[in-house]
């Protein structure tokens, strides 16, 4: 397509498919750029010039957020052309969170698009954006200081009701502020002294020697234990070796006694009868001496751990009674050294309680001293907020004569869409902008709602005829019958375009309607209906076949 802009002629080549060329190129041509094998330019030219020569860098700057490139002029663009599903419901609304839209519009507050609209208009000065800026700054600085002095108070109520109760003072004998903090230094420094006297003048109590004694009698409990232990464990050795000692000495009694009367193993003769017969048949004979020596030895060993046993079993019967003493005595000794050291804490507790109160104090009288700080730092801020509010509405009185030049037209497109009963203005206060229509008292239906933002929308175009806005004398109403707007205002818009249609010996503007409401006749023909679509058959639609 091609875009004449300040009397030059673009062309303007976008392709519908995605990562393919587009071109906006100066004094181009169309079918060139077509078969043209040269880089894309991007759109980038043509909205810088847009940008610099209708919106102007000035406004351009004014309007928020200019981070994404190009941003003033699709946010104008926004403007120009709402969206359907904006339901003509605001003034302030041109792009729907319902809708694909990439505009940037979609992403500002109210108070930014209003100072967008006023921007366009030729409405705001740059000076009174800075303030506003300030203002912002300033406000979000007081919100913080308020949350600020909010927690601090709450802060400083929980530790004066702490301190009222720790040292014993009566909430009507303090008085608030800096003689309050002054009473309860007073006390909680009397209190700090005498528990400090206290713990200084008190018998010294020497915990260590009772400690040891205590670790001493524990000890002796554990070595009296232990002796237990071994006594109990020898006991049964002994025992079983006595009784082993036992199971030998038959064997070897009987050992003696056959030693003693020994027969020859040839002929079964006594020892003693060969030995007088003087047989040689027989020389080797039982040791007679060894075997008496085996069995004194054996009644030896079997009188030693018996008496062993009697040892350990007479021990054991005489620790068990000193064990007994030894617990009770490492009990009391404990029970002593236990209540020793609660004495110690409790004084210990005491006195740090008392040099608690004493910091505490100290940080109520900081933070009543903080809270004044930031108190005085509020008023400061709230009287400079007062002092630039003042100075934006100065500024938007200075240029409240674009408003009234824009109210000057809504009121007769108002009267001439509704009747000559009827009234429209136009307010900009510092709740932001507002529409009003009067017909016998304040008229607000979804129709009425819907009829004063065609209106603005028909004044700010006049106005940019007039050439005193920063917009192209253009406007797109996506479906306006579908917002609710009754058929006879429906109608009555076209012909109150068609009047404008009417001014100047050349066309003065651009107006697009795009509706599934058919206009009035004289207006369903050509020059005014430009595209007719269908959803079916193919050759019907916008660009005449199925994708």
């Amino acid at each position: 397509m091609e875009v004449v802009l300040d009397g030059a002629c673009w062309a303007v080549l976008r392709p519908l498919g995605i990562r393919r060329r587009h071109f906006a190129v100066l004094d181009g041509n169309l079918d060139e750029l077509v078969l043209s094998e040269m880089p894309a330019t991007g759109l980038s030219p043509l909205l810088n010039a847009i940008e610099e020569n209708l919106l102007t860098p000035g406004v351009r700057d004014l309007i928020a957020g200019k981070k994404q490139g190009h941003q003033a002029w699709q946010i104008a663009l926004a403007l120009l052309s709402r969206d359907q599903e904006c339901r003509f419901d605001h003034v302030l609304e041109w792009r729907s969170s319902l809708s694909d839209s990439e505009s940037p519009a979609r992403g500002l507050n109210r108070t930014e698009r209003l100072e967008a609209l006023r921007a366009l208009l030729n409405a705001i000065d740059p000076s009174e954006q800075t303030l506003r800026v300030d203002i912002a700054a300033m406000s979000e600085s007081s919100r913080s200081q308020e949350q600020e002095i909010g927690h601090r108070a709450w802060e400083i109520r929980k530790l004066r009701k702490q301190l009222l109760e720790v040292l014993g003072v009566a909430d009507d004998e303090l008085a608030q502020g800096a003689l309050g903090v002054e009473i309860l230094r007073r006390a909680a420094q009397e209190r700090l002294a005498a528990e400090t006297q206290s713990s200084g003048a008190g018998a010294t109590l020497d915990i260590d020697s009772v400690r040891q004694a205590h670790e001493k009698a524990q000890a002796e409990v554990a070595r009296i234990q232990a002796d237990i232990g071994r006594q109990e464990a020898v006991i049964p050795a002994i025992e079983r070796a006595i009784s082993a000692i036992k199971g030998e000495y038959p064997t070897l009694a009987y050992s003696l006694k056959e030693a003693e009367n020994y027969p020859c193993p040839i002929c079964e003769v006594p020892i003693d009868r060969v030995l007088a017969s003087q047989c040689g048949l027989s020389h080797k004979v039982p040791d007679l001496e060894a075997c008496k020596a085996r069995l004194e030895n054996g009644r030896k060993t079997l009188k030693d751990e018996q008496e062993r046993l009697e040892s350990a079993q007479s021990l054991l019967k005489q620790l068990r009674p000193e064990l007994a003493l030894a617990k009770q005595d490492a009990t009391r000794r404990e029970e002593h050294y236990q209540n020793l050291l609660k004495l110690r804490e409790q004084r210990d507790g005491a006195w740090y309680a008392a040099r608690k109160a004493v910091d505490d104090v100290e940080r109520l009288a900081s933070l009543f001293e903080q809270q004044q700080t930031t108190e005085a730092r509020l008023d400061r801020h709230q009287t400079e907020i007062e002092q630039v509010r003042e100075r934006i509405a100065a500024l938007q009185n200075q240029n409240a004569t674009v408003f009234s030049k824009l109210a000057q037209k809504f009121d007769p497109i108002i009267r001439r869409l509704v009747g000559p009963e009827a009234s429209g203005e136009i307010r900009l206060t510092g709740n932001g902008l507002s529409l009003v229509v009067q017909m016998g008292g304040d008229r607000s239906t979804s129709a009425i709602d819907s009829l004063k933002v065609v209106a603005f929308d028909l004044a700010t175009l006049c106005m940019s005829i007039d050439g005193d806005t920063r917009l192209p004398a253009f406007l797109i109403h996506d479906s306006p019958r579908e917002a609710d707007l009754g058929l006879a205002l429906y109608h009555g818009l076209f012909h109150l375009v068609h009047e404008l249609e009417g001014f100047g010996s050349a066309p003065l503007f651009q107006y697009i309607v795009t509706t599934t409401t058919p206009p009035p006749k004289e207006y369903a023909q050509a020059p005014w209906l430009a595209l007719q679509l269908r959803g079916s058959p193919a050759a019907d639609r916008l660009l005449k076949r199925d994708l």
